[in-house]
């Protein structure tokens, strides 16, 4: 066991589905995973492994926010030996060519927060970005079902705080940044410190610009295109 996960070892796949929301952790593990066993309720924070096609894959809540999601992958990365993260959450739009229910995968994670900023003492902006090999298998797995249209690939905004009334959307936005979540910096940041794999792919299921959204029941149960390619990019990785 962890601090946070109460897992033994061994009872972790070498690759972990991370959503956010720990009821679309239980939805994955009930809809998609065979043979599944729960290895979390810690803080209701809910963990599943289980096998899909035949490989082991885990499926472990992250919670919201950049501390939440550092806590876990720190732990998942050094107690468990986890080697690959996908972050699967959802995240809000900001140009105009993303539409909802698009995917989005994060090239790289801009952020507000001064938690980067702060591991290198200031002295540098810390670029997030993702691990390559996670990101090509992923993008070539969403274009054999999804239109080119709908799948959207470069910089999101990993914002600190959900309600940003003073945040520049429109700025950010003609500087190429898609859309807008508050996990990935993070991810990207811990994965880079243990030589790990991750990657952050996001379902929109808002708007900032349009207005157009999502219910929450449908973001936490509906999403399956993107669930399903988080699970085929993992049976890849197992080969």
């Amino acid at each position: 066991m962890s601090v946070h996960i109460g897992a033994k070892k061994g009872d972790i796949a070498k690759t972990v589905l991370f959503p956010g929301d720990p009821l679309r952790a239980k939805f994955i593990a009930e809809t998609f995973l065979d043979n599944v066993i729960q290895y979390n309720t810690v803080r209701n924070m809910f963990g599943y492994t289980g096998e899909y096609n035949g490989v082991k894959i885990s499926v472990q809540g992250s919670g919201m926010g950049i501390p939440s999601a550092m806590l876990y992958a720190e732990e998942l990365y050094t107690e468990y030996e986890v080697e690959t993260i996908i972050r699967i959450g959802s995240a809000g739009g900001m140009k105009n060519k993303v539409k909802v229910r698009d995917i989005v995968f994060g090239q790289g994670a801009t952020t507000d927060s001064s938690i980067l900023q702060n591991i290198f003492n200031g002295q540098v902006h810390y670029s997030a970005i993702a691990n390559f090999e996670v990101l090509d298998i992923a993008y070539h797995l969403a274009t054999e079902s999804l239109s080119e249209d709908n799948i959207h690939v470069g910089n999101i905004l990993s914002s600190d705080r959900f309600y940003n009334e003073e945040l520049n959307k429109k700025k950010l936005a003609d500087y190429g940044v898609l859309a807008v979540e508050m996990e990935a910096a993070g991810l990207y940041a811990v994965a880079a410190k243990h030589n790990r794999k991750a990657l952050a792919m996001c379902t929109i299921s808002d708007h900032l610009i349009t207005g157009e959204e999502t219910t929450a029941e449908e973001r936490q149960n509906t999403f399956t295109q993107m669930m399903k390619i988080a699970l085929e990019t993992a049976v890849k990785l197992d080969k």
